[in-house]
């Protein structure tokens, strides 16, 4: 389960129109990429430098840009194992940029309520924001596709960046701690819930692979029993040679 699972065909079906006219214009989905990237870091600083809303608000955009790369790489018949690569690669920049600038605020803000325990959980959610993508990445490399949890990518942009735009910090910064900590917790939960989901699963891929395994062996026999044997030449006598 997601917890915006509910919002996706409509989010997809509004962003249809802008994916088909880059696709037309010809951008590249590793450009798109790149532009959520940097609107990504850009938020980081904003929010390092205290000014939540407008942090929370280039957050959501770059949600909509890291959206946007997938579905015009997949429309446009573009999709690449580099692009995958890189995409990947470059939002897990972003997950750790973004936590980073909100605990810079944490830390040097005055007014801070639990300054510390709140950069600790920066810290955390950091973690666990690696944690979920890193999950789910060696588990499909095990033969997994493993995208269940609550609280993925999307969640995670859509959460901090929507409560940043609308409320801001919140007095003391109270409101940005309470959902730093649930995002934390909720990708805590997350990696539980993949590493759950691999352990119930991990185990029909390996009775898989092992009767494929079987299978090939078998099949090996039967072509080494059909092929027929080799002659064996016998060296041709010398004619000069005499017994005694």
């Amino acid at each position: 389960m997601k917890l915006t699972g509910d919002l996706e065909k409509p989010f997809y079906a509004a962003v249809k129109p802008m994916v088909e006219r880059l696709i037309r214009a010809g951008v590249r989905p590793n450009t798109i990429t790149t532009i959520g990237t940097g609107l990504v870091l850009v938020s980081a600083v904003v929010y390092a430098t205290g000014h939540i809303r407008i942090g929370g608000l280039l957050l959501l955009l770059s949600g909509v840009a890291d959206t946007l790369d997938g579905q015009v790489a997949r429309g446009g018949a573009m999709v690449t194992r580099f692009g995958a690569f890189y995409d990947s690669t470059l939002d897990r920049v972003g997950d750790g940029a973004t936590f980073i600038g909100i605990g810079a605020f944490l830390l040097t803000a005055p007014d801070v309520a639990y300054r510390t325990p709140a950069v600790i959980l920066c810290m955390v959610a950091i973690l666990a924001s690696v944690l979920v993508s890193y999950a789910r990445a060696r588990a499909e490399g095990l033969g997994l596709d493993c995208k269940v949890g609550i609280a993925q990518r999307a969640e995670r942009i859509l959460g901090l960046g929507l409560a940043s735009l609308i409320f801001g910090a919140g007095r003391h910064a109270l409101l940005l701690e309470v959902i730093v900590a649930l995002l934390a917790i909720a990708s805590i939960i997350t990696v539980v819930q993949r590493f759950v989901y691999v352990h119930r699963h991990a185990g029909q891929v390996d009775q898989a692979l092992q009767a494929e395994e079987a299978k090939q062996a078998e099949q090996a026999e039967l072509v080494t029993e059909l092929k027929p044997a080799t002659e064996v030449k016998r060296p041709a006598l010398d004619p000069l040679t005499k017994g005694s």
